[in-house]
């Protein structure tokens, strides 16, 4: 078990308030953890290293029931290694979100009347320090609330001096490798934000669009082409078909007149086409789709950009000026003029792409930016979960994960902003392009200029497991605490984020991967399992149920709900129920230390227990070995089921129950059952802590004397099993179980005495008679005792006096009804299944439920008969 009772420093307390009131509880508690430096981890430390980076929320945002989820999951285990005896680190700090940011202080600027523009650059860029000095950072304290046991005095920032030189490190490092260039590309392009953005930040939606099928050309030497964007025309630059399409072979070649331009183009046979879709020919816009842009290249096309960074049309023409929503319009009504439309379809639903941050319509682009070549990056980052040295959980994740890294396009890693991590590249006069590092001083003289764009946020945070821990400097956090053991986030950033800190870290740490299991979640979802939304909206601010139910209510509830992989519907009614049981906790904990409940001194032996006292500690550590094999599979929602059942069901309910009548006589039996209840209390509170570390925390040192669960020590199983005993009060458990559903059934209230004749001879219950007999409210068979009725449960019988107790013609009369009601649903149910008829038309689904109705009134029959048999005669 454990040897608590001989180190603590101080007497334990015997005394709690009535009440469990978290408010009174939790804030102050937090602040003594952080104050007593609970948990900061010492790098000169001799015990094993546990490292765990936070995944860094935006400095912008606010605590939301996804980051409670996973701070929940990452706070627990790491409190349970740090109680193990591991020097445990777990990392906070914030992303810069530079597109995010950037926003919110030109919205702020836009209030004052003002652009970025009137500022200028440097001016703008100390503007945004200053708003995250002021507004940012807001989720740091509501970490706090929550309970999250992160080493502050280490928190950091994906803009601070040592992330910028990391970031410079591995940027030179990259583009002297050839592994970073500059290249012109189709990239997705926001008009709102005005900068390219990644593939992975693009979300897709069905929207309602236009079809509409165009003729390009005359007669014979004429083509039909479907497009949804037809304001792109404007710029195509070929029609491509298929080589071996019969229908267009005369064609491939040739010069066909482009409709509303005074352009002609040519027809090219290119293998991409789909013969079989739609037409079989498609219009080519090199400069407006990354599928048209290869096309180009494979045929020296020429790209022409039709549309500026606005998305307004700026070829000349009557279309020039227009949006390019308002010129799709406009290009569909020259067209019908001109009888050029043959078909259209209208609505049209098709995938189309939004902006994540501002749900513009993504805008395909022809752009010079800087690349980040990921092929040998990524095959690095598969190659390490293939070869066993990073795992990922739940295994059936990791098919997402290759379909990734597998198939990866390169990576644009340029943003059109401001604020971010400028980009180290300087252009000279005469073309020059020299690549600053960390070290190197930039390149002076007139005519020289650096790149004005910055680095995706993405880049700085895939650099974050080591990053933050030096790198480049190798740092005694460096060396202690890299590689990390455990990356726990949700399964919808394994694209964003897992897969770049895999690439990064296996190539500036010398293929070392920067964690050894990555542990995927699921999405929080409200308790009718739809997706959170401030739209919809079911979003749920979890600091108001903090305030109305406590933190570690919050915190159970998400625990209890996080199967791998698997998305976690939450309600309030879960909460409520967990703060039920924080609060059952607290009171039978104070029960317990009012009647006798202590860890002075050595456990009794064994020879000196009762079978409930055994029971209890045999149940108690095969507890410990489960939830610590939940803990190592990241079983998250099995291991708070099962503390929750123990402490609920076994202590609370069973074991404090069944030992009541030994507490109140008192004696040596009380003594060595009261040190049992300590045990097992000092080892299910050190079991619950990390998931709720408050009342845990509270009620551990009340009890013990201790100073802090926090530093306490993680429980072991000691080996102690007791078959004989389990077997023994699982029979006490059938017959409380058994009596009690008789009574519910007769209709008794749950403390209406009544007389009772116990025949225990010949069983292992005998000593439990005045336990049943409390918990059932049984008194001494008296003088004129009757047994109306018997139940033989468990090889014991229980004989009952129920006259006085119960109206018999009543109760007679209120079964006969429910069991006639029972007997013609039966008799409905097998009228139905036995109608061939109807079973040949039925669909399954409503047969089975046939099924189950006839299952069910055949168990209410034979329930209500043994009611009927068990009354009193009259």
């Amino acid at each position: 078990m454990t040897e608590n009772a001989q180190q603590q420093p101080t007497a334990p307390h015997t005394e709690l308030p009535t009440q469990y009131a978290p408010a009174d509880v939790e804030g102050t508690l937090y602040e003594r953890w952080v104050e007593r430096g609970y948990f900061a981890a010492d790098a000169k430390s001799d015990k094993p290293p546990y490292t765990i980076v936070i995944p860094p929320p935006n400095v912008t945002g606010s605590l939301h029931l996804g980051h409670a989820f996973q701070h929940t999951l990452m706070d627990a285990l790491t409190r349970r290694k740090r109680m193990q005896g591991y020097e445990a680190l777990w990392l906070p700090g914030m992303d810069h979100a530079g597109i995010a940011t950037q926003n919110k202080v030109e919205q702020q600027l836009a209030e004052e009347g003002k652009s970025r523009h009137d500022l200028g650059r440097e001016e703008f860029v100390e503007r945004v320090w200053q708003w995250k000095e002021e507004y940012g950072g807001r989720i740091l304290g509501q970490m706090r609330r929550l309970g999250d046991g992160v080493d502050w005095d280490r928190e950091r920032f994906t803009m601070d001096e040592g992330l910028s030189k990391a970031v410079l490190t591995i940027f030179k490092r990259l583009y002297e490798d050839e592994l970073i260039y500059r290249a012109e590309r189709i990239i997705n392009w926001c008009p709102r934000c005005l900068t390219a953005i990644s593939d992975i930040e693009v979300e897709y939606q069905e929207d309602a669009g236009e079809l509409v099928s165009i003729r390009y050309g005359e007669g014979e030497d004429s083509v039909v082409v479907a497009t949804t964007r037809a304001e792109t025309m404007l710029g195509d630059t070929a029609v491509a078909v298929h080589p071996d399409d019969e229908r267009y072979r005369h064609l491939i070649g040739k010069q066909i007149k482009l409709p509303l331009t005074d352009r002609t183009i040519p027809v090219v046979a290119d293998t991409h086409v789909d013969p079989e879709f739609g037409t079989g020919a498609v219009k080519v816009t090199p400069a407006h789709d990354p599928n048209d842009f290869e096309i180009g290249r494979r045929h020296d096309l020429p790209s022409l950009t039709i549309m500026d960074e606005h998305g307004v049309i700026t070829v000349h023409g009557p279309f020039i000026g227009l949006d390019r929503f308002e010129a799709r319009s406009a290009v569909v009504g020259a067209l019908k003029e001109q009888g050029r439309i043959v078909a259209e379809k209208r609505p049209y639903m098709h995938s189309v792409g939004h902006c994540s941050r501002c749900k513009t319509t993504v805008e395909p682009r022809l752009s010079m930016q800087w690349w980040v070549k990921v092929g040998p990056l990524a095959k690095a980052a598969g190659d390490a979960v293939r070869d066993g040295r990073v795992k990922i959980h739940p295994e059936d994740m990791s098919k997402r994960y290759f379909d990734w890294v597998d198939n990866m396009h390169d990576w644009c890693i340029s943003r059109q902003l401001w604020w971010g991590h400028r980009i180290p590249i300087w252009y000279g006069p005469d073309g020059e392009v020299v690549c600053v590092g960390p070290d190197d001083e930039p390149p002076t003289g007139e005519g020289w200029t650096q790149d004005s764009d910055v680095l995706d946020t993405w880049f700085s945070s895939g650099l974050w497991p080591f990053s933050t821990l030096g790198w480049p400097e190798q740092t005694e956090d460096l060396r202690k605490f890299y590689p990390t053991d455990v990356l726990l986030t949700g399964h919808d950033i394994i694209f964003f984020w897992v897969a770049r800190m895999m690439m990064f870290g296996l190539y500036a740490m010398d293929g070392q991967a920067p964690f050894h299991t990555i542990a995927l979640t699921g999405l929080v979802r409200d308790e009718f399992g739809k997706k959170m939304s401030k739209s919809n909206p079911n979003a749920v601010d979890p600091l108001v149920w903090m305030d109305a139910y406590g933190s570690d209510a919050v915190r159970f509830t998400l625990a209890n709900g996080a199967n791998p992989g698997a998305d976690v519907p939450i309600g309030e009614d879960w909460v409520k129920a967990s703060r039920n049981f924080t609060n059952k906790i607290w009171n039978a904990t104070r029960f317990a230390l009012m009647n006798g409940a202590t860890i002075e001194g050595p456990l009794p032996d064994a020879s000196e227990m009762s079978a409930t006292d055994r029971w209890i500690l045999s149940r108690l550590n095969t507890t410990v070995a489960q939830v610590d094999a939940y803990y190592d599979d990241y079983q998250f929602a099995k291991l708070a089921d099962a503390l929750y059942h123990f402490a609920w069901d076994e202590v609370f309910d069973w074991y404090v129950e069944l030992s009541k009548t030994t507490f109140f006589a008192g004696g040596e039996p009380a003594k060595v059952s009261g040190r049992v209840l300590g045990e097992v209390l000092d080892v299910m509170l050190r079991l619950l802590h990390p998931v709720i570390p408050f009342v845990t925390d509270a009620l551990w040192t009340t009890l013990t004397g201790g100073e802090s669960l926090v530093i306490g020590e993680w429980p072991a199983d000691s080996g102690f099993r007791d078959e004989a005993a389990e077997r023994e009060i699982e029979l006490v458990q059938r017959v409380i179980t058994e009596v009690r559903r008789f009574r519910k059934d007769q209709g008794l209230k749950d403390g209406q005495k009544v007389p009772a004749r116990l025949d225990l001879t010949g069983t292992a219950l005998a000593s439990h008679e005045a336990a049943i007999r409390q918990l059932l409210r049984l008194q001494p068979e008296g003088e004129g005792f009757a047994a109306t009725a018997t139940l033989p449960v468990a090889g014991a019988t229980v004989a009952l006096d129920l006259s006085g107790t119960i109206d018999v013609a009543a109760e007679r009369k209120r079964l006969a009804k429910d069991l006639a009601a029972a007997e013609k649903e039966r008799q409905q149910a097998e009228a139905k299944l036995g109608n061939e008829a109807f079973l040949a038309k039925a669909p399954d689904n409503v047969v089975d439920k046939i099924r189950g109705r006839l299952a069910k009134a055949d168990e209410d029959i034979k329930r209500i008969q043994a009611q009927l048999e068990n009354l009193p005669q009259q």
